[in-house]
């Protein structure tokens, strides 16, 4: 049974001594927007595209917020904050789609090897906030994150997907001994997405 379906839970949460994850709602648009504005040219460069701009407002992400909060409890998609210990701040974001995803559908699937894109369980992007991925929690999240699906969400073959010039990314998946596994051409994005697993 694919894990978007209504009846399938999934897990609520992710907590080490550094963070939690947990489903992003609306009254967390602030301080998501104080993340992404910190962390808006690495975004850019995650994007591929110029989101988000100078002018970015925080009512503007308010509807982006809230379009990741219902896709979640609708089950098309799983949204969740990163946050720290106390949950005072936020620290990044992690986004779990099915390949049934509409913008994944829309893509060209190029395999780099043997592997099915059937396969792939779930496609995980994910983000740190720019000082924290300076101290490389980004590194330490991947971690947590293989364990949690894994563990809890009972995934066996899980992807993770980052952008071509998002060089640093990139080479935190080689580092955590992730081979490249797809390449993802989007009609609206001018390099490829690496799909790593």
């Amino acid at each position: 049974m694919p894990f978007t379906e209504s009846t399938e839970p999934v897990p609520p949460e992710l907590r080490t001594d550094e963070f939690f994850l947990r489903p992003i709602v609306v009254g967390d648009t602030e301080k998501d927007y104080a993340a992404v504005m910190e962390t808006r040219e690495p975004l850019r460069l995650w994007r591929q595209s110029t989101w988000p701009e100078d002018e970015f407002t925080v009512e503007e992400n308010r509807k982006d917020v809230l379009d990741m909060e219902e896709r979640h409890a609708a089950h098309r998609a799983f949204n969740y904050t990163v946050l720290d210990p106390a949950g005072a701040r936020c620290v990044g974001c992690v986004y779990v789609f099915p390949t049934s995803a509409t913008f994944l559908t829309k893509a060209t699937v190029v395999p780099v090897g043997a592997d099915e894109w059937a396969d792939v369980d779930a496609v995980v992007f994910f983000w740190a906030r720019l000082p924290e991925m300076e101290k490389g929690m980004d590194e330490r999240l991947l971690a947590a994150l293989r364990t949690w699906f894994r563990d809890e969400w009972k995934f066996s073959n899980t992807a993770y997907a980052t952008s071509e010039p998002f060089t640093q990314q990139v080479e935190l998946l080689k580092r955590a001994g992730l081979n490249l596994k797809f390449e993802l051409l989007e009609p609206a994005n001018p390099g490829k997405r690496l799909v790593f697993g």
